[in-house]
């Protein structure tokens, strides 16, 4: 996506960008692209991170695809709404990770005429919208859905399979901890995994998982409230 020439120097706001998806379908990569680009141009760029996500780098936004572009890592979002004063475009990474501040940050850059370029993913392991993003996503005037493909089917992967059983929802990790799946693949493996903690008296349901996949499908908890 190519937005630089929709720029309008006689118009004083700016505008927000999301590029959001599941691990390892790409949103830094894009992202490093994206402030590269601005870069070339001469324009004054900033990136940030939160300062939890040291699995690369300290200072570095690395791309799985080992591209990378120095950042500042931050502690909290209102961090960022000083520290990006002087720049023309503002790139934040990991945007999940932040707290809900980042939200009216992000608001507050872009009327202030920046150019504010945010990834993270979209969904958490669950399956549910991930901290921040989806108000993100509703206020940003561009965003980009990115896929990684999937482990066990080829397909488009749009999900986030946790292999391990930590249940924390801030658990950093890469192909050891996590794998991209489709839909099929990811409601077949959260099946398997919820089926083994269910104490089934049933030998049909044990024989056979799929007769209890009324009560085992893996949406997000808010639909579920919501349903009941």
């Amino acid at each position: 996506m190519f937005l630089e020439n929709t720029v309008n120097h006689e118009e004083p706001f700016g505008w927000i960008e999301v590029i959001c998806g599941s691990m390892f379908s790409g949103k830094t990569e894009e992202l490093i692209r994206r402030l590269k680009r601005a870069q070339f141009a001469k324009q004054r760029i900033e990136i940030f991170k939160p300062q939890i996500d040291t699995r690369y780098h300290d200072e570095m936004v690395v791309s799985h695809d080992e591209n990378q572009i120095r950042s500042t890592p931050v502690p909290a979002a209102a961090n960022i709404r000083i520290l990006a004063d002087q720049c023309d475009v503002v790139g934040i990474d990991e945007a999940q990770f932040f707290d809900a501040e980042i939200i009216h940050v992000c608001n507050d850059l872009a009327n202030k005429g920046k150019r504010v370029i945010v990834a993270g993913l979209d969904m958490d392991f669950k399956g549910n919208p991930f901290g921040p993003m989806p108000a993100l996503m509703a206020t940003a005037e561009y965003v980009t859905k990115v896929h990684a493909v999937c482990t066990r089917t080829g397909n488009l992967a749009n999900y986030s399979f946790r292999k391990s059983a930590n249940e924390k929802l801030v658990l950093l990790g890469e192909t050891t901890e996590y794998e991209p799946l489709s839909r099929s693949a990811y409601f077949k493996a959260m099946l398997k995994e919820r089926v083994k903690d269910l104490e089934v008296n049933d030998p049909i349901a044990l024989a056979d998982p799929s007769k209890t996949a009324g009560n085992l499908n893996p949406i997000p908890d808010t639909e579920q409230k919501q349903s009941n």
